[in-house]
């Protein structure tokens, strides 16, 4: 059976069960290798977001009621569907995201396990008993937040979508789904249509792609009271400065500028085979790629040398036809912002050592070697396969560069004393630390989250993180008979 069908869900929207035509349009999903379109996908208007939070809080009163083998079950076959589907799905993520194939089966791979995680959650334990000095039973209880908004990019949209989704359907929730306008088919539809054969009743996840003013329709609208954003932090800041206003949770998972820190005991080949596939895997759109490459003095020149010829050997290209390591940047604006960036960084002084150089959205990987502090390919996220790399002298200085940046999401370090990796990375404030490891992992039932500029901590992965994502807390207490009162 094909899940994807152009003919089914070509220029509609999905609200209450059906796809309808949005009242935004439609607009293409383009190919970026290639550019050509793939199918004209449908945009939502904020009349179409206040239809679909209306149908989801209808629909989500029924399933909070579920019993919860009956929930678990519908996460499980998810999972499953999209073990069934997944070369076809890959394909879409390929072609419309610029995947290469390893990452698209990857995305894959993480999409179900978080279904199968997700499935856990119905059952799990979903409050406390309480001590109280009267006479009654106290509780407090987890329950639905209801109705939960969630915002999801281009750059690895299955993953950063259900990572969402998934839970917050299991804790018995209704979801709104804004993927980006570019990568719908992957982002949206492919959910919708998995959760469709999956069993999902209807009205329970709604698809409303759009641009800013769909998102903000969401953010704002009544019958929303969780979002689940993630994005740049430029959007975030937004987002969570709004949902503050209206007076709901926002969790925010950003952007990052990781620090790859490479110690004097290090061996610099498996350091730089590691550095490779944190900077240039997905052409560096990862917002846990290792942007700063800081690295002991001692083997500094070494491991540019080889970071540089490791640059050079790698093949860029149409991701669907054939085998390349790196596939095409997202659009022009991405990339004319990222070519921007490096001649900013050259132009202040950095060594331009490989890259720098693009054809169409191809992008070569590039190093940088000792760009000025204050370059903004250095300090900033780049979101593109550039990779800027600084020496340091001891330990003291690297936490010092390391911190030196609003950003906290990922670390790696790789070093031959693993317990004095740990020991420096508690002086390093991110969310995500690997020793001996680069900075781009990801597994469902792991916490997930940055801070600083990176956004609100931890709101994805295993029970605890999931479960404050997306309930209330509300307490109960119950009496035998009604209390008495002096007045």
């Amino acid at each position: 059976m094909t899940l994807l069908d152009p003919q089914d869900f070509a220029g509609r929207i999905h609200v209450d069960g059906a796809w309808v035509p949005g009242g935004g349009g439609t607009t293409p999903s383009v190919e970026p290798a290639t550019g050509a379109t793939l199918v004209d996908v449908g945009l939502a208007d904020e009349a179409d977001v206040a239809r679909a939070a209306e149908g989801a809080a209808t629909a989500q009163r029924a399933w909070a009621a579920t019993p919860h083998p009956a929930r678990a079950a519908v996460l499980r076959r998810a999972g499953q569907l999209w073990e069934e589907h997944a070369e076809e799905i890959a394909g879409w993520n390929v072609r419309e995201v610029g995947a290469v194939p390893p990452l698209a089966g990857f995305a894959l791979h993480v999409t179900a396990a978080e279904c199968y995680e997700a499935a856990a959650l119905p059952s799990a334990t979903l409050g406390s008993v309480l001590s109280s000095e009267e006479p009654r039973l106290s509780f407090a209880q987890r329950v639905p937040v209801g109705v939960v908004g969630v915002i999801s990019p281009f750059n690895v949209p299955l993953i950063l979508g259900i990572r969402a989704v998934a839970p917050a359907l299991a804790l018995g929730n209704a979801v709104l789904l804004k993927p980006d306008p570019r990568t719908v088919v992957t982002g949206g539809v492919t959910m919708v249509r998995i959760f469709e054969e999956a069993g999902l009743p209807p009205g329970l996840l709604q698809l409303v792609p759009g641009g800013g003013d769909v998102g903000q329709a969401l953010v704002t609208e009544p019958r929303v009271r969780v979002i689940a954003f993630t994005g740049s932090t430029r959007a975030g800041r937004s987002v969570g400065e709004l949902a503050g206003k209206h007076l709901k949770r926002a969790h925010l998972e950003l952007g990052g500028n990781s620090a790859f820190l490479v110690r004097h005991d290090a061996d610099v080949d498996e350091a730089v085979n590691l550095a490779t596939w944190g900077s240039f895997l997905h052409q560096g759109q990862i917002c846990m790629t290792v942007g700063r490459h800081l690295v002991h003095e001692s083997l500094y020149a070494s491991y540019v040398d080889k970071l540089t010829a490791k640059a050079e050997s790698m093949h860029v290209g149409d991701p669907a036809a054939g085998q390349v390591h790196l596939g095409p940047l997202i659009d022009e604006t991405q990339r004319d912002r990222v070519h921007g960036l490096v001649e900013d960084a050259v132009a202040k002084g950095a060594e331009l050592r490989a890259g720098g150089t693009y054809e169409g959205l191809f992008y070569r990987p590039t190093v940088l070697a000792n760009p000025p502090r204050d370059a903004a390919a250095y300090c900033d996220e780049v979101f593109g396969p550039v990779a800027s790399v600084v020496p340091f002298r001891d330990d003291d200085e690297a936490v010092q560069l390391a911190t030196d940046t609003e950003y906290g999401l990922s670390l790696g370090i790789v070093t031959a004393d693993a317990m004095a990796g740990y020991e420096l990375a508690q002086r390093i404030p991110t969310g995500i630390v690997h020793i001996n490891d680069q900075t781009v992992n990801d597994e469902a039932n792991a916490p997930f989250g940055g801070v600083g500029s990176s956004g609100t901590g931890s709101r994805h992965g295993g029970v605890e993180a999931n479960v404050e994502a997306f309930t209330e807390t509300r307490w109960i207490t119950v009496r035998r008979r009604p209390g008495s009162y002096p007045f």
